[in-house]
């Protein structure tokens, strides 16, 4: 039998930390799920890829934003705005930038654990 886990964001199991952001990490079991927070003028390609020499961020995304907004720019021209409440599925081959003067928060389903890592 399996015990009951709970944890919380106040105390991570890991942070990646960059310019503008940081990305919380949580494991629950073989799950890993992730929280972002993105100030405002955050872009991926400037804060996240360039560190990884990445121009386009090839992670797979399921998610809901709990709050602020912003854009992912697909690679192959499509631009998609998510706002507090949506939620959201973004395939690899993407760039996103936050939207306005509110910092942005989501919580990541899938693909937290490949997020801003060296790895993924």
């Amino acid at each position: 039998m399996t015990d009951a886990i709970v944890k919380k964001f106040d105390q991570p199991d890991e942070i990646r930390r960059f310019e503008k952001g940081k990305f919380e990490l949580v494991h629950v079991g073989e799950m890993a799920i992730g929280r972002a927070t993105y100030e405002p003028g955050w872009k991926w390609s400037e804060h996240v890829g360039a560190a990884l020499g990445q121009k386009s961020c090839m992670v797979e995304h399921v998610g809901v934003v709990v709050r602020g907004k912003a854009v992912a720019a697909m690679d192959d021209g499509r631009v998609i705005e998510i706002k507090a409440g949506d939620v959201f599925y973004i395939p690899p081959g993407h760039d996103s930038w936050v939207v306005g003067d509110e910092p942005y928060v989501s919580l990541h389903l899938m693909g937290a654990e490949e997020y801003a890592s060296r790895e993924g």
